[in-house]
């Protein structure tokens, strides 16, 4: 079942790093509705990592800023060595966030807010200026 249509676009497989499992699991079955493949939900830094500097094939890392093991600030790191965009999910933006993500997205969202900063960066990152951006979406410049 699909709640929110989307185009066939660019950022496809997502990895989603969230110590928070009833938030892990919510934005697993929002993404998997909109035909986003998660290729893994994890609650660690040191997982997140693990997979980015691995052979995984990732799109696009939506990371919470404060993990049970570290920081998401690590995980923005190791993805922009990468070449991989990352959206901040957090209720606390961290200063540098500007400088190692897309954008930032404060907690709590909705389900279409998600969906919506996933496009709008998909958007960014294709030269265009997006034209919806939920309320809680903070793009950056530079990233």
């Amino acid at each position: 079942m699909r709640i929110f249509g989307r185009k066939k676009g660019r950022l496809e497989r997502l990895l989603v790093v969230e110590d928070e499992p009833l938030v892990a699991f919510d934005t697993e079955h929002v993404l998997g509705a909109a035909a986003y493949e998660v290729v893994a939900t994890v609650d660690r830094a040191s997982k997140a990592i693990a997979l980015i500097v691995g052979d995984q094939a990732i799109d696009l890392i939506l990371a919470d800023v404060q993990l049970a093991d570290g920081s998401g600030l690590d995980v923005a790191r190791a993805a922009r060595h990468r070449g991989i965009p990352v959206l901040f999910v957090t209720g606390t933006p961290p200063a540098e966030a500007s400088e190692l993500a897309e954008g930032v997205l404060r907690k709590p969202y909705g389900p279409r807010d998600l969906l919506i900063a996933i496009a709008a960066i998909e958007e960014k990152r294709m030269g265009k200026t997006p034209a919806r951006l939920p309320s809680g979406l903070r793009l950056f410049a530079g990233a």
